[in-house]
């Protein structure tokens, strides 16, 4: 593991360390265990959006341009 120095506000750090401590954590295992979690959830959401799973592929006339003047498109502008 390598330290690392990281700036929090002191009611952070004092809510952090009371469920630390009511965990059986020390401040630095809740920060690293807490961490972990926002990254797995955060991930995990991605995996399960709609958007990003779709595979599907769209045969017909459409315009080729869609992405380049989508505000024409959308806006008119």
């Amino acid at each position: 593991m390598r330290r690392t120095t990281v700036m929090i506000p002191e009611d952070l750090k004092t809510r952090a360390a009371r469920r630390a401590n009511t965990s059986g954590l020390s401040l630095g295992g809740f920060i690293r265990e807490s961490l972990e979690k926002a990254l797995k959830s955060n991930a995990a959401g991605m995996l399960d959006d709609p958007f990003l799973n779709d595979n599907a592929v769209y045969e017909d006339d459409s315009t080729v341009d869609l992405a380049q003047n989508h505000d024409i498109y959308l806006y008119g502008e």
